[in-house]
Order: structure tokens, then sequence, then C-alpha cells
């Protein structure tokens, strides 16, 4: 494994603990709206009454798999399975007591042993920045999606605007978010890495271009609060 990848999972590792405590008063709260319109969102353009299986890749503590079980109960869609992935054990480890009946893997975005179009919709939230080899992950949840599945990415993505908001945006996870994210996680260090992986992550257009690079073709795509976060979800081209 890239010595980079390896040096993120132990970051997470150490913060898996106090991880879902800090996310919520960092964003006070709003990813988990964030999470329950692309849930929603995902199964109004999927539009099926039943799915087999849901994979959450860089799953870290389950809360998107939880999202995915109880939006898919609102919806009336009845869900075989959800499996989480992902290259933390400490992560998972935190999930399992969150999630009792669930199915987590520890495996890596770019290597899943999971069959080839056995998915119906994959799912990553504020992960894919994390992967190294993201052409290799895209790569990957391609050939585990079947064909017009769906791929549901979260993520904070790199915005070049010169807007007063976008400014502010910056002000606040440059130099707000490291010290609130390090008192309540003990390590700063891992909420210094956060602003500074998004100003090294791609923008918006470099995304949909390098997921239709792989054959999945962007069918929505929309920013929130600010453009701080962003929603993709494309579907994967059936041959």
């Amino acid at each position: 494994m890239d010595t980079k990848q390896e040096d993120i999972i132990t970051m997470f590792n150490k913060i898996a603990k106090t991880y879902d405590l800090a996310n919520r008063i960092l964003s006070m709260g709003i990813d988990k709206t964030w999470r329950n319109k692309a849930c929603n969102m995902a199964f109004s353009l999927y539009g099926r009454p039943s799915i087999d299986t849901i994979v959450d890749v860089a799953c870290g503590t389950g809360d998107l798999m939880i999202d995915w079980k109880k939006i898919a109960k609102k919806n009336s869609i009845e869900l075989d399975k959800i499996v989480g992935v992902d290259p933390s054990v400490g992560m998972m480890e935190v999930g399992k007591t969150k999630i009792e009946d669930g199915v987590f893997i520890e495996a890596g975005a770019e290597d899943m042993p999971l069959e080839n179009e056995s998915t119906d919709i994959i799912s990553i939230s504020y992960g894919i920045r994390n992967v190294v080899k993201r052409k290799e992950g895209l790569e990957e949840f391609a050939r585990v999606l079947k064909p017009n599945g769906l791929m549901v990415i979260l993520e904070f993505t790199k915005n070049d605007k010169d807007t007063l908001t976008a400014k502010l945006t910056k002000f606040y996870m440059n130099n707000i978010m490291p010290i609130i994210g390090g008192l309540v996680s003990g390590s700063r260090d891992a909420y210094t890495y956060l602003p500074e992986s998004i100003e090294a992550f791609i923008t918006t257009e470099q995304m949909k271009e390098e997921l239709k690079s792989v054959g999945l073709e962007p069918i929505f795509v929309k920013g929130y609060s600010l453009d701080m976060s962003t929603t993709f979800i494309a579907r994967k081209i059936a041959k």
C-alpha cells in the first residue's frame, strides 16, 4: 500500500473514537442534512422499489450506512443488504457498535473484494479526497456497479472562486476548524490535514470529468452550504 495512504489510515484510526462528535460540532449538524438529501435523491433517480445491495466505501463509523437504511424504509424501499468498506479498522470498530447487524469489510477503495456488477448503489461521503489512487478507486467503483447503477459522492471540493463566501469558508476551514477539531479529538494535525487536503483536491468540474472517464455519467451535481459540500450522483453507462 502507498505510504501516504497508510499515514491517512493511521490518522483516522487515531481519531476514530472522537470522530462523530467532532463532525457534529464542526458542521453544526448540517452534514446529516447533506447525507439525507443525497440518499433521497439517489433513491428517486434509481426509481426501484427494491434494492439488493448498497456499498458504502470509506464508511468510517457507519453514519451513511444508517442513513441509507432509515431513508430506504421511509421511502418504502426494500433494501436487502448494505455493506461498509474501509481500510481503517478503528473507524469500523466504532461503526460496529452502532450497526450490530452491519457487514463491514476492511479494504481500500481501489481494491474491493466484491464481484463485478454486483452492486446497485455505491456511496462514498467525504472519503474520495483521501483515496490516494483515486483513478483506480473510480475504476473499481465502475467495475462493481451494475449497469445503470448509481455512484453517490459527497465531498468538500476545491473552490477556486474569489468571492466573499469562498473566502469566509476558507478562513473557517483553515483557522477555526483545526482549533476546534484539535480540542475535541486531541489531534490538531488531523484537522489541519482536512483543509490542506481540500485545497489540494480537484474542483467540481474536474470531478465530473474523472467520473466520465471511467464510464460514470454525472446526472446530478449540486453544491450545498455556500458550496462547502458537493453531491455528485453518476450513473454507470450500460454497454
